[in-house]
């Protein structure tokens, strides 16, 4: 395992002298844009492990993505080997179906302080929800960014994150109805403590997120990256592309029904992903929106 090898996976040719927020954003961005976030192990009969060589081997050797446990262990690996100050924290996920908090802490996040300051990196998102800049761990402050306007808030310890999205032209009516649809223009995405966690704290949660059938990860098949402009998902055999803001205040939601046999050119051509075993895709409807 080396940096280098990581570097040259998510294509950051950048300096690594400067411990500074600008060097954490850009290293951040070349990471989700090259990295997919994805469950497509479980639905393919590979077992996702947290064990770190395996990540690195998944992510950087086998050019694969992972989700939040992986993604982020391997970004927090990389920022302590360039020597930013990391530490991993908890998170409990929204569910919109529910409207409640996840009772499960399944949600892996990084930590960084840079000059005092504390930041949220969080590369394990994916869809509108991943952020594409670390953001400031402060309280009821707006922080715009490209996938939209993102915010903290603080109460009794408890920090809550949570995005307000731009309207959305779907070109493809027959998808204006879909239940992966976010309707909400304000949407609650995690909440956490600042209580320094490790991946041991994770083991039971990466077992039974594969395994449950309660579970959305057993539910759906999902790979999503980010790109310049926007995201693509492929979910079960839709097909989501978004370009953000690309009319004022509009972001551009195109949907496609795949056919069996184009799953897997679409993870190549799409999402630079070859597997190695036969994915079968999954879409039980609810619990998981874009």
């Amino acid at each position: 395992m080396n940096l280098e090898e990581y570097f040259a996976r998510t294509g950051y040719k950048g300096s690594t002298e400067k411990q500074d927020l600008e060097t954490l954003t850009d290293i951040f961005q070349h990471h989700i844009r090259a990295v997919p976030f994805e469950n497509l192990s479980i639905h393919c009969g590979e077992k996702i492990t947290l064990e770190l060589e395996h990540v690195y081997n998944k992510i950087v050797r086998r050019k694969r993505g992972g989700w939040c446990m992986e993604n982020n262990q391997l970004l927090g690996w990389v920022l302590k080997g360039l020597g930013y100050d990391t530490s991993f924290l908890g998170a409990y996920v929204f569910n919109p179906h529910q409207n409640a908090y996840a009772t499960l802490m399944t949600h892996l996040v990084v930590k960084v302080v840079i000059e005092g300051k504390a930041y949220i990196v969080d590369g394990g998102f994916g869809v509108s929800y991943q952020m594409w800049q670390p953001m400031e761990l402060v309280s009821g402050k707006d922080q715009p960014q490209a996938p939209g306007v993102f915010r903290f808030t603080e109460k009794n310890g408890v920090w809550y994150l949570e995005k307000m999205r731009r309207k959305q032209y779907i070109p493809n009516q027959s998808f204006s109805n879909s239940d992966l649809l976010e309707k909400k223009e304000c949407r609650k995405v995690y909440m956490f403590s600042l209580e320094p966690r490790t991946v041991e704290d994770f083991r039971f949660q990466c077992t039974y997120l594969q395994t449950s059938p309660d579970s959305l990860f057993t539910k759906k098949s999902i790979c999503t990256l980010q790109t310049t402009d926007g995201f693509r998902a492929l979910i079960g055999w839709t097909l989501t592309e978004t370009t953000y803001n690309y009319k004022e205040n509009m972001d551009l939601v195109e949907f496609v029904t795949l056919e069996d046999e184009e799953v897997e050119k679409t993870l190549k051509e799409k999402f630079n992903i070859t597997l190695e075993r036969k994915l079968v895709p999954i879409n039980v409807k609810g619990s998981y929106t874009i």
